[in-house]
């Protein structure tokens, strides 16, 4: 009796501790995230703010509205993050955005969490990773749709590791689900969320293409085949002299026969062997594959569940068809010198990989490689990879600690029961998220700096905003859509796009207004601005002061400096058209 009551009051102070660890890394996180979570706005919630507007008011009608070039399609690839950030705007401003953006970090952190928990079994090293990952991802922490898409792919992989270790059906009404959300609240991602399938259904592919020994069975159904073929001359021949001959190749084909269904037993033995245990990758078989397979083929359809029609699944093709990829700086190729966190990150994994004795699943092996290879065509990519790629991370270290130091966790773990050893936590917790926040504790929603603040005053209150033709630049089209003044361009790359504006010819080639490129080339200085700025009709040009194109305006009769402040300047075209 006195044996069952120690063990349910063990069980107790196990699961208490547990909670205990839960809370103390929830609030570890949170304040974390707090502190990564930026001040200062980014280029593209301005016209998030706008859009979601606009879409209050009118619905969504595939068209542009804020920029002044006429019969302009629009997508609204992500219309319904734009919706949400709208109606947090309207009931609380700026300060809302802001704490919206906190509270998106912190859900993300805490679901990393819970995912590298759930899949490395071991909760200290989760929070350690779960740390860095989000300080990894701290440019990426933006009020931007991609955050809130961040949190559905991680819950993607938790719920489909989640499937394959209870095989609880709810797991996969939940995978259902969440490609709905994706196409409504980030439509450019939504093929991504397959590529997480692909990992899981290549494994399971070729655990049974291993375990045939094809070339085995190939050479045993030719074999059969002759000594069939063979037996049936036999039959019609009546010279005993080639009979004997075709029984001595029956004979030998016999033979080879045989000694195939001995390799092929013992291959079998082999493979057995080699899966018991493997050298370096892990191939198991899950038996719910079939579940997962079909989830993945189901989620094809989902994509309908969205008021954009098609675009789903025409989005990323006619974006990667286009330039607009190749001249923004995110989605350029990774240059591992110029990122040397992600370098440091790379060198670890592989150090890992091939220099210890750590194993590693087949479809982690394939997961990162794919997300690898994704991050090297764009840089944008390096988010879904240090995000996706932690739970995989988490095991591996816990494998290494397992294989040469065992005793280390127990020690972490002694240390983190203690009161003591929370508070030092804390403590550490608090002041590297000080040295984080200490740059930012100046920072305003929006920085005059970057965006053109008293430059847009000056064009409202003096210029009529509706009849004028301006010319801006990428970087803050969308803070002046904000303040509704029709623009030349925004950050709506794909908008200002042939392959979104235009239509396919007979060569399969998208042709119509391509903006973008003008854009590039003007700002660029590889065409004469005089030229385009006629064929569009400009009246006047909102630019930086330090730009190229400013220094050959201010050199220019034909343009008249009509505002200037310490970061913008604004010409009127005198000769416009």
């Amino acid at each position: 009796m006195n044996k069952i009551v120690f063990e349910n009051c063990k069980l107790k102070n196990l699961k208490l501790e547990k909670i205990t660890f839960g809370i103390f890394s929830i609030i570890i996180i949170c304040i974390f995230c707090y502190a990564l979570s930026p001040i200062s706005l980014q280029n593209d919630t301005f016209y998030t703010i706008k859009i979601g507007e606009l879409i209050s008011q009118n619905g969504i009608d595939m068209k542009d509205h804020f920029s002044w070039h006429e019969n302009m399609p629009y997508t609204y690839p992500h219309w319904a993050y734009d919706c949400i950030i709208y109606c947090i705007f309207n009931l609380f401003g700026f300060t809302g955005i802001y704490i919206s953006t906190i509270i998106f970090a912190c859900v993300l952190g805490i679901i990393l969490y819970i995912t590298n928990y759930k899949i490395s079994k071991n909760k200290v090293i989760s929070l350690i990773i779960s740390l860095i990952v989000m300080y990894l991802l701290r440019d990426y922490i933006a009020a931007r749709a991609q955050l809130v898409t961040f949190i559905l792919f991680t819950t993607t992989i938790l719920f489909i590791e989640q499937f394959i270790e209870t095989n609880k059906k709810r797991y996969l009404l939940f995978l259902l689900i969440i490609p709905i959300f994706i196409a409504n609240l980030h439509v450019a991602v939504w093929p991504f969320y397959f590529i997480l399938f692909i990992p899981y259904i290549a494994e399971a592919i070729i655990y049974y293409i291993y375990g045939l020994n094809i070339l085995n069975n190939v050479k045993k159904i030719y074999y059969k085949y002759l000594l069939k073929h063979l037996r049936k001359k036999v039959e019609k021949i009546k010279n005993e002299g080639h009979i004997s001959k075709i029984n001595t190749k029956i004979a030998k084909i016999e033979k080879q026969i045989n000694n195939l269904q001995r390799k092929s037993e013992e291959s079998k033995i082999k493979i057995l062997d080699k899966r018991k245990n493997p050298y370096k990758i892990i191939n198991k078989s899950s038996k719910y594959i079939i579940w997962i397979s079909l989830v993945c083929v189901l989620t094809i359809f989902t994509g309908l569940c969205t008021p954009l029609k098609t675009v789903p699944y025409t989005y990323l093709l006619r974006t990667m068809q286009g330039n607009t990829t190749q001249n923004i700086n995110e989605h350029l190729p990774l240059t591992l010198i110029n990122n040397k966190e992600i370098l440091v990150v790379f060198a670890i994994i592989l150090a890992i990989l091939i220099l210890t004795k750590v194993k590693i699943k087949l479809r982690d092996f394939f997961m990162l490689s794919g997300l690898l290879l994704l991050a090297f065509i764009s840089r944008r990519q390096i988010s879904m990879f240090v995000l996706i790629a932690s739970p995989i991370v988490s095991k591996m270290i816990v494998n290494l600690i397992e294989v040469y130091k065992p005793k280390v966790y127990s020690v972490l773990e002694k240390i983190i029961k203690l009161n003591t050893g929370k508070i030092a936590g804390l403590l550490l917790i608090i002041i590297c998220s000080i040295l984080v926040m200490k740059p930012k504790l100046n920072e305003k929603y929006i920085d005059e700096s970057i965006y053109p603040i008293y430059a847009s005053n000056f064009i409202i209150e003096s210029l009529d905003v509706n009849n004028i033709k301006l010319y801006n630049d990428y970087n803050y089209g969308s803070y002046l859509i904000y303040r509704d003044i029709p623009v030349f361009i925004d950050s709506r790359a794909d908008l200002y796009a042939p392959e979104f504006n235009g239509t396919k010819n007979e060569k399969g080639k998208y042709e119509g207004r391509d903006i973008f490129s003008d854009y590039l080339n003007i700002s660029g200085i590889a065409t004469f601005y005089e030229n385009r700025f006629k064929h569009y009709g400009i009246t006047h040009v909102l630019t930086g002061s330090k730009s190229k194109l400013n220094m050959l305006l201010e050199r220019d009769a034909n343009y008249e400096l009509i505002y200037k402040d310490n970061n913008f300047v604004i010409f009127k075209r005198n000769v416009a058209v």
